[in-house]
């Protein structure tokens, strides 16, 4: 085994005013030529740690060497050995790709003939060699993360820092981007990849399993899952509502963590303890208990005490909405054009009360575009848009006071603090008066944000920012729910919390309509559209979309092998736009 470059002794980070330390004595190492994943749930340090690691932060005590360098007293030389991708989006929207790129290479000292040839190696490397001239931007959401990449690579590093990559990012750019840093770790670079996504965890050759500030695991992600041995199995062949049964699962002692997987629930048990009678369990007389292979993500779950259940208090308070009667949310010919530009082309799709309806598909496919217009904030440039009967072009207004709506980027004020955005987003929705303070005071119970009232908005931790966000959305207990990438860059757990919010709410009678690119979570929905470069290539049940694509190298496809088979058979056929 290679000698660390990375040595990790004690670290402790406080911060003024903070309630707990933000990391607490941790002790780890990072070795060249492998990743090293980084998980956690919201909170847990991992963005603290990685700019303690790239001389960003100063340790409280402890001790922290890089190639045999101190972060701090040796900052001018550890600058050379560090490539460093933060979470957010760091490069300049207003430059080019090629504009981008000079600027890093100035700030790294590239230049002269060294520069020409990094240049043409990277964006060979990251395929960006035909969007020099482009705004940053203007780039989809895999290509910023691909040049924000190129710019952490600039000059020689010896380790790569990447904060949560994959965010926002669809599957196929997420593949991408695994390709590419795999070739950098053949190289012999060592690198430490934070994530949302477990099944990227499992792909490390050593994760750091973090919590509140404390290392609760390190080592290979196969010893983890290891302990779930024999303890995860679905149900298959139920009969009746699966996120009525999953609940139900959920409730039960012996069973820590359930998720829906098509027409089957996927449940994990706690240590030690038997499987719940299907019969108690109302599951029907078809059913049976299957065994399958357990996941990273279920020793996650379990390391950080199971899941949060499947009851949604949110749900429990709202009041049931009463069947409108079929088809609730409808396009026809949608199309939307920016100049010359084609985002979504001929959109159609019907949308039935009390569903959940997923539209899916790479970035810059037409998913928000679409969104947008269905919810009266885009007129399109032809066909129409139905909401609860309404004609979104002519009565907007009326038909945003009966849905919620829930931005892919954090849409709320971020001045504000959670108190003024509770108390501004439910005006904005028509709440006044007595009916407007409960209703605010339900949501400050609901999401537990009481000890958050006077904090900013963007001061809030993620999982925090897409509580409040939720929050806005269905304090006026809307009929339909409209959600672009509700989840997008939080942790597991977070994920469970809001799907059972989800699936609770359309229990009491509402629709939602919702994009995302974790597939697990495509496989909560009713139905599913598929969309690429503007138009809907595939449309069905998740188990109808992977039956597109099975066959006899791969009898039983994931829904991301579904998604990426057909968007990219549709790319070769030549595409619709």
């Amino acid at each position: 085994m290679s000698e660390p470059l990375v040595i990790l002794e004690a670290v402790r980070k406080e911060f003024p005013k903070a309630r707990q330390s933000a990391l607490e004595g941790l002790s780890a190492v990072v070795r060249p030529g492998c990743i090293t994943g980084l998980v956690g749930p919201d909170g847990a340090g991992k963005t603290t740690l990685m700019r303690l690691m790239a001389g960003l932060l100063v340790p409280t005590s402890g001790t922290i060497r890089v190639g045999g360098l101190d972060p701090i007293q040796d900052a001018e030389k550890l600058r050379e050995l560090i490539g460093y991708m933060p979470q957010k989006f760091g490069l300049y929207e207003d430059l080019s790709v090629q504009e981008n790129l000079d600027l890093h290479a100035d700030l790294r000292g590239v230049v002269g003939a060294e520069r020409t040839e990094v240049f043409g190696r990277l964006l060979a490397f990251t395929d960006l060699a035909r969007f020099t001239d482009r705004l940053a931007g203007k780039l989809s959401g895999g290509m910023k993360q691909k040049l924000g990449l190129a710019c952490a690579l600039l000059g020689h590093p010896r380790l790569l820092l990447l904060d949560e990559p994959g965010v926002g990012v669809d599957p196929i750019s997420r593949r991408e981007l695994w390709k590419m840093v795999h070739e950098l770790v053949g190289q012999g670079m060592a690198v430490v990849w934070s994530t949302a996504y477990l099944d990227e965890a499992e792909l490390c050759a050593e994760v750091l399993l973090m919590n509140e500030g404390k290392l609760l695991f390190a080592g290979q992600p196969g010893e983890l899952t290891g302990r779930m041995k024999e303890r995860t199995w679905q149900i298959r062949g139920a009969a009746g509502n699966r996120r009525q049964l999953l609940a139900r699962a959920l409730r039960r002692p012996e069973v820590m963590d359930g998720v829906i997987q098509g027409h089957t629930v996927r449940v994990v048990l706690r240590a030690g303890a038997e499987r719940p009678d299907l019969g108690e369990l109302e599951a029907g007389p078809g059913a049976e208990w299957t065994a399958v292979a357990p996941r990273f993500e279920d020793a996650f779950i379990e390391a950080l005490g199971g899941g949060p259940g499947g009851d949604s208090v949110l749900a429990q308070r709202m009041r049931p909405v009463t069947n409108e009667g079929g088809v609730v949310v409808a396009a026809a010919g949608l199309t939307k054009r920016f100049g010359t530009f084609t985002a979504a082309d001929n959109v159609n799709f019907a949308v039935k009360h009390g569903e959940i309806f997923g539209l899916l598909g790479p970035n810059g496919a037409g998913k928000s575009t679409t969104f947008r217009m269905m919810c009266g904030l885009l007129t399109p440039s032809a066909g129409t848009a139905h909401v609860l009967g309404m004609d979104l072009h002519e009565t907007a207004g009326l038909a945003r006071q009966r849905l919620g709506y829930m931005a892919q980027k954090f849409s709320l004020y971020g001045n504000l603090s959670v108190r003024q955005n509770l108390r501004f987003f439910s005006g904005v929705y028509g709440l006044s008066g007595e009916r407007q303070q409960a209703a605010v005071a339900e949501m400050v119970e609901v999401f537990h944000l009481e000890p958050l009232l006077d904090t900013s908005a963007e001061a809030l931790p993620l999982g925090f920012k897409q509580r409040l966000a939720l929050a806005c959305a269905v304090m006026h207990e809307p009929a339909i729910l409209f959600l672009d990438e509700p989840t997008s860059g939080v942790d597991p757990v977070t994920r469970r919390e809001f799907w059972t919010h989800i699936n609770g709410v359309v229990e009491r009678g509402v629709t939602v309509m919702v994009t995302t690119h974790f597939m697990d979570e495509a496989e909560y929905c009713d139905r599913i559209a598929l969309v690429f470069r503007g138009g809907i290539i595939a449309a069905g049940t998740p188990d109808e979309l992977k039956a597109l694509v099975a066959g006899p190298a791969n009898a039983n496809p994931t829904m991301e092998d579904a998604f990426i088979a057909l968007v990219q058979q549709h790319s070769t056929d030549g595409g619709a736009a």
